[in-house]
């Protein structure tokens, strides 16, 4: 879906205390009934209906004819109004520009300050694309009684957030981290292609053995990127050096399965420029190898269960996430 910030200088402090309502009533329904927004938002009944109708001529809300009761129903543009609202109370947004970027599951836009200069915003939108069925198949919830793929969202925008400052702390080539709302990260622009545009280059060998080491790198510290690929991976113009972005299906090198998601960065890596490049080397890491001689990282900087991403979060993304299902472009 495309944001539309348009109408959000325009929104009255009561409409935004009816929009917040309807996400705290979502939470543990599907359906918010309008008594219950009504109760939230602490407004009079007429009042809160008066704002839900021009809430949902605006799509920020929609109405939703339930066989037990009426109610609204919170949209994704009613929720990129509330993050975008709180990061303009931050004051590190203050303009919406053009989309430069449609992830699987997320959506790239460029944005600005009030000095004009530039960030990128991405929003994430789990469900939107992929492995629907899940959200109707498994408990991923636990004892939550609503499935939203919005809550989903939020998830994976905070361990994106999570991952990246630790590894931006640690120097690693990650976009800089700026600020974090609800489902969605702003950071510094990076003048780059991604790798996937590059048709040709002067030397793939010295580009091939640095992204390895990258990966390395990421296993010494403990952690495996899980979708390492020329997608997620942008050439700096200046320099030529690798970035890497996309980060919410990070995991730790103590995961069951890490061994796995290494190999698969590796293949990734490998077959794209035995495509593109015609180049192939016999030398490429391998996961015990990487680490030290206990089988462990040199130091870690596995944020799961720390920095404000819990293990049973992880447990949640995991369940649901397109991650499993991926392959090698």
């Amino acid at each position: 879906m495309k944001l539309d910030a348009t109408d959000l200088r325009y929104l009255s402090s009561d409409e935004f205390r009816v929009l917040t309502a309807a996400e705290m009533g979502s939470k543990n329904h599907e359906v918010v009934p309008s008594a219950l927004i009504a109760q939230i938002s602490g407004l009079r009944g007429g009042g809160v209906n008066k704002n839900l109708g021009e809430l949902a001529k605006r799509n920020l809300v929609a109405r939703v004819q339930n066989m037990k009761y009426d109610g609204y129903r919170l949209t994704y543009g009613g929720y990129d109004y509330l993050a975008l609202r709180a990061l303009s109370k931050r004051d590190t947004v203050y303009s919406v520009g053009n989309k430069i970027g449609v992830g699987k599951e997320s959506d790239i836009y460029v944005v600005a300050d009030r000095d004009g200069k530039q960030m990128v915003l991405k929003l994430h939108r789990l469900g939107r694309v992929s492995f629907r069925a899940i959200k109707n198949t498994r408990d991923y919830l636990g004892k939550r009684k609503h499935a939203s793929w919005m809550y989903m969202s939020r998830l994976a925008a905070q361990k994106e957030w999570a991952f990246m400052k630790v590894l931006h702390e640690h120097g690693f080539p990650v976009p800089t981290p700026i600020d974090q709302s609800r489902h969605c990260i702003l950071m510094s622009i990076v003048d780059a292609y991604p790798l996937r545009q590059i048709s040709d280059h002067p030397n793939p060998g010295k580009l091939y053995s640095a992204l390895m080491d990258l990966i390395v790198r990421f296993a010494r510290a403990g952690l495996i990127h899980g979708d390492f690929n020329e997608f997620n991976i942008l050439i700096t113009r200046d320099t030529g050096a690798a970035v890497v972005i996309d980060f919410p299906q990070m995991v730790s090198t103590s995961h069951p399965n890490a061994e796995w998601y290494f190999n698969r960065d590796v293949e990734c890596i490998r077959k794209f420029f035995k495509r593109r490049f015609r180049y192939e080397s016999a030398l490429y890491p391998r996961f015990r190898a990487s680490l030290n001689e206990e089988g462990v990282p040199s130091f870690s900087l596995d944020v799961v269960a720390a920095n404000g991403w819990r293990n049973k979060d992880q447990q949640v993304l995991e369940d649901v996430s397109p991650t499993k299902m991926l392959s090698c472009h």
